[in-house]
């Protein structure tokens, strides 16, 4: 999946995100990414819920299209 395509959909469904994605292991390989993501509601949940929205964002594309994620959350 295309990294930017990845941004778009976090960015869509998490109000006010901000999204970085890339290969996690260079541009040959297609379903390793990394994310880091920043979003004013992740201030009051923890960092397993923080992560639980950003796969909920990414829907099924989770389970088809992504094979691993390492991602990094923060609030503002």
């Amino acid at each position: 999946m295309d990294p930017a395509d990845v941004e778009r959909l976090i960015e869509e469904n998490i109000p006010e995100a901000e999204a970085t994605v890339s290969r996690a292991r260079g541009k040959h390989d297609d379903d390793h990414l990394e994310a880091e993501v920043t979003a004013p509601e992740f201030a009051d949940l923890s960092l397993l819920d923080q992560h639980q929205r950003v796969y909920d964002a990414l829907g099924e594309h989770m389970t088809t299209d992504i094979h691993a994620l390492e991602l990094t959350t923060r609030a503002p």
